[in-house]
């Protein structure tokens, strides 16, 4: 299925114009869309609660800060961009009984809309616009007259112009100026948590972290099995970023890439396989969507408890040291 896609010359300029956007957090994701909104011209105020330390940091940037209902009582669209697990408690105390009739609630992930931990009023336009970068991305490449790519999705259409309020807002921080894809909430929701989960970060600090301890078990220097199993994954993923997977291979040792065509697929074996299914199975289910409530509900024990043994382990003892030899990283966790 090919989905449908825009650029800015598909999109009717000034979409935006007289509407007020308030954009709610002003984490990294936060800040660029609401800099690039007012750098296009559109009306913007950040929603930051009284006394948030992200307040002065929104007000050097010269961005009018709002209380967050009076920001949602003023607002035409109000984007949430604060983290999945506040957006529920946000919409009940604030959003619901302050934003106007007809306006639009923006979400740049699908997650709460998907598995309804948040039902809007009938007359409110629902919207997704999710980014396909981190915000700094965002924001750096729109300063360099260019654009991430974005999703674009309409899971209520009150207005009548909801297709539309989502590509001016896609627009506006920059998606047009590469492209703007249509999908759903369902579809973005999920496969957005399966990268996370089967490759981007679950997948991929297991492979690290198993690789790491195969070299040390074997006697290898931990600092040797460091570079090679953790450090040099931003080499490789640089070029496939760039180039894809065949590109990557054609810019790496023949050693190497015979050694990525004859032994990767021993380690994403079948049995690796059928553990993606069944992951996916769970993300489609709202399994674990309900696990992730009961563990946040019971004050997130498993993350804090797999991040502490994370920290204490000795890849992550080993990558500290090492890294301090590298301030050009910049590890801002030290």
């Amino acid at each position: 299925m090919t989905l449908r896609s825009w650029t800015d010359k598909d999109i009717a300029p000034g979409g935006l114009d007289g509407l007020c956007v308030a954009v709610f957090g002003y984490g990294a994701q936060g800040r660029a869309h609401a800099l690039n909104l007012r750098d296009s011209g559109v009306e913007a105020v950040v929603a930051l609660r009284d006394g948030s330390p992200r307040g002065a940091r929104a007000a050097a940037d010269g961005m009018t800060v709002c209380a967050p209902a009076a920001a949602a009582q003023r607002a035409d669209l109000v984007m949430l961009l604060v983290p999945d697990d506040a957006q529920p408690a946000l919409y009940e105390e604030v959003l619901e009984g302050a934003m106007k009739p007809q306006a639009a609630l923006v979400f740049a992930h699908g997650f709460n809309i998907h598995y309804r931990r948040i039902s809007p009023r009938a007359d409110l336009d629902v919207l997704l616009v999710a980014p396909k970068g981190i915000g700094d991305q965002v924001r750096s490449t729109y300063e360099a007259g260019a654009g991430v790519p974005g999703l674009v999705a309409v899971h209520q259409d009150a207005s009548g112009d909801a297709l539309a309020r989502a590509l001016a807002y896609a627009s506006a921080v920059g998606h047009g100026r590469a492209v703007i894809l249509g999908t759903t909430f369902a579809d973005e929701t999920e496969t957005d948590l399966f990268g996370e989960q089967a490759v981007l970060c679950g997948g991929l600090t297991a492979l690290a972290q198993a690789g790491f301890d195969t070299l040390v078990e074997a006697g290898y220097p931990p600092e040797l099995a460091y570079f090679e199993c953790l450090h040099e994954i931003k080499l490789i993923a640089d070029l496939m970023y760039a180039r894809g997977i065949a590109g990557m291979r054609e810019s790496i040792s023949t050693t190497a890439a015979y050694g990525d065509c004859t032994r990767g697929p021993r380690i994403i074996d079948a049995a690796t396989r059928d553990t993606m299914r069944a992951i996916l199975a769970e993300i489609r289910s709202g399994a674990f969507a309900s696990e992730l409530a009961d563990e946040l509900a019971a004050g997130r024990p498993a993350l804090t408890r797999a991040q502490a043994e994370a920290r204490a382990g000795a890849l992550e003892t080993v990558g500290r040291g090492l890294r301090r030899k590298m301030p050009f990283i910049g590890d801002e966790s030290e």
